[in-house]
């Protein structure tokens, strides 16, 4: 796959750095699915995304897919709730990769933990951004149910996860895939967040899977859930919880 380093300039989070990774033999004119990740390196090195939908591609499993790779830079300031962050997305990084690269309908976004909170708050701000979220272990804190209360941006996390909880009709026609681990500190309220927006009638399917808060149980989730949301086929599974 080839890779070329931008530097996006003049957002309300300073500059943004990141990588757009296209398959190989393909040009900027071919239009192109979009997956955007956070901590795209990590993301890469860790749990082996640009591998794993290369191998998918060349089954025939996946469509060839652009990848951007987004540096978190400050990575609590930007992904804890923060709107500007969401507003760089949106207007600012999208716009400036649309700019050079020709995009095969809406992108999808996907994020782990406060990556996951940041890509539904970007989409949640910019309904109809995204064509797909893919949501995993999202830190997507409540009172009372996280003690995470010492986390310096824990108001500005519950004030959104609260905003949303408050919507009673869809914000988004976004297909939306949460997964969680079932050893992990962040499974209530992955539960409790997958039950809110399908209530207010999102499409969303919730995965519980066996795993903790690390790259390794991210990684394992890829397959089906990540692969089929790229299909374009939906989110895998008739039932709300798969993995419990």
């Amino acid at each position: 796959m080839a890779r070329t380093r931008i530097t996006v300039t003049g957002t309300p989070v300073g500059d943004v750095e990141l990588s757009v990774v296209s398959p190989v033999g393909t040009r900027r004119a071919h239009p192109l699915p979009l997956l955007v990740a956070h901590d795209g390196p990590e993301y890469s090195r860790r749990a082996h995304l640009l591998s794993r939908l290369r191998t998918a591609t060349a089954e025939g499993r996946v469509p060839p897919t652009r990848v951007v790779l987004l540096e978190p830079g400050p990575r609590n300031e930007r992904y804890a709730a923060n709107p500007d962050w969401a507003d760089t997305l949106a207007e600012h990084v999208l716009p400036t990769v649309h700019t050079a690269y020709a995009l095969d309908g809406r992108p999808t976004l996907m994020g782990a933990s406060l990556g996951a909170l940041a890509s539904l708050q970007a989409e949640w701000r910019h309904p109809g951004t995204f064509g797909a979220l893919f949501l995993q272990s999202g830190s997507f804190f409540r009172k009372r149910v996280d003690d995470e209360e010492d986390f310096e941006f824990w108001h500005r996390v519950t004030g959104f996860v609260s905003s949303v909880r408050r919507v009673r009709r869809p914000r988004t026609d976004a297909r939306v895939v949460l997964t969680c681990g079932l050893d992990e500190g962040n499974l209530t309220n992955n539960r409790q967040m997958a039950q809110t927006l399908a209530a207010s009638g999102h499409d969303v399917s919730f995965a519980e899977l066996p795993g903790r808060h690390d790259w390794r149980s991210w990684e394992s989730a890829f397959d089906p859930f990540l692969l089929t949301l790229l299909q374009g086929s939906g989110s895998p599974g008739s039932s709300s919880r798969r993995g419990t």
